[in-house]
């Protein structure tokens, strides 16, 4: 496996070895979080599938296996919908440490009515934001007893065009789904960005890294049967579309950079060079409303309110110790 020295410039295709290491992807059976995960395993490290459907991940376990025979890759029940299952999400792990999270999963709809969570949160502001801040929270104990283990936050282009209600974080009085979703998704960013603010002030070694995927087409996609099948009429109908997006497979380049480059560190931003649509991943400044320390602090608190957990940056310990 070929390592990067820090000095040579990143390449999507040559990834550096990550043997020893374990890497958490959610909602890693399907979409961009599968081929995060098939990338990622192709570095000798051990990866671990998200997922809310058993069937689902052991379809996307053995893909990545007839790809990548040695892969060290095996999948654990995540219902991010369902904050009261997430620690023992975080036990069926069985790990002592964890190298890096990426926290991928996620819901999109685009019509009325508005869905509600098992929990009662508005589902995607509910699964995309509010699960994984939750299960950060869990998971913080792994990540700190790593050397320096990361958390890679995956946003959205959406999110740039759209700013918070924090007085309707829930859209109970203003529900548009295309709004709600791209709502849902700057959430995630504001917690990545205000996480690594507060990992920084307790000097700790994990790092909180925010990306987005751009735009990503099917048809765009390599076939990876059964999880997804691209046909050749497809292909071709979405040749035009190429010069602007791209694939999922080179949507999930962001994240995987985020991951495993030496050179990332906490609280930054790295999408697809042209446009932040397409392309290899490069690092964009923080500005505007994402840079919003405020707003995203009282993110944070209502998050927590919500949630009733909060991540903490103490010395290591068991995943199994209460909040």
């Amino acid at each position: 496996m070929p390592s990067a020295s820090p000095t040579e410039p990143w390449d999507v295709h040559r990834l550096p070895s990550a043997q020893g290491k374990t890497f958490l992807v959610t909602g890693g059976n399907a979409g961009i979080g599968y081929f995060v995960a098939e990338q990622l395993a192709g570095t000798g490290a051990t990866v671990v599938l998200g997922s809310r459907d058993p069937a689902k991940a052991d379809a996307a376990v053995a893909s990545i296996r007839s790809r990548l025979p040695d892969a060290r890759v095996r999948h654990i029940r995540l219902d991010l919908a369902a904050l009261s299952s997430l620690k023992a999400s975080v036990e069926a792990l069985g790990l002592d440490r964890l190298d890096a999270v990426v926290h991928n999963a996620g819901v999109k709809f685009d019509q009325p009515p508005r869905r509600e969570t098992d929990d009662g949160h508005e589902a995607m502001f509910g699964i995309n934001h509010l699960g994984h801040f939750a299960l950060t929270h869990w998971l913080m104990p792994l990540l700190t007893a790593a050397p320096e283990g990361r958390v890679v936050t995956t946003g959205s282009f959406a999110a740039k065009s759209e700013r918070l209600d924090l007085d309707d974080l829930q859209s109970i009085r203003d529900y548009r789904p295309e709004r709600t979703y791209g709502r849902s998704k700057l959430a995630q960013m504001l917690f990545g960005f205000e996480l690594d603010r507060r990992l920084r002030a307790v000097g700790s070694t994990v790092r909180s890294v925010v990306t987005h995927p751009g735009g990503a087409l099917d048809s765009l996609t390599p076939s990876r049967p059964p999880i997804h099948v691209r046909t050749t009429g497809e292909r071709l109908r979405g040749l035009p579309a190429g010069v602007l997006i791209q694939g999922k497979e080179a949507a999930a380049w962001p994240a995987v950079r985020a991951v495993l480059d030496p050179s990332v560190t906490g609280g930054e931003l790295w999408v697809p060079r042209t446009f932040g649509l397409r392309g290899v991943p490069r690092r964009e400044p923080v500005r505007g409303h994402l840079a919003d320390a405020e707003v995203a602090a009282h993110l944070w608190s209502a998050s927590r309110d919500l949630t009733g957990v909060e991540p903490e940056f103490g010395p290591a310990q068991g995943p199994d110790q209460d909040a």
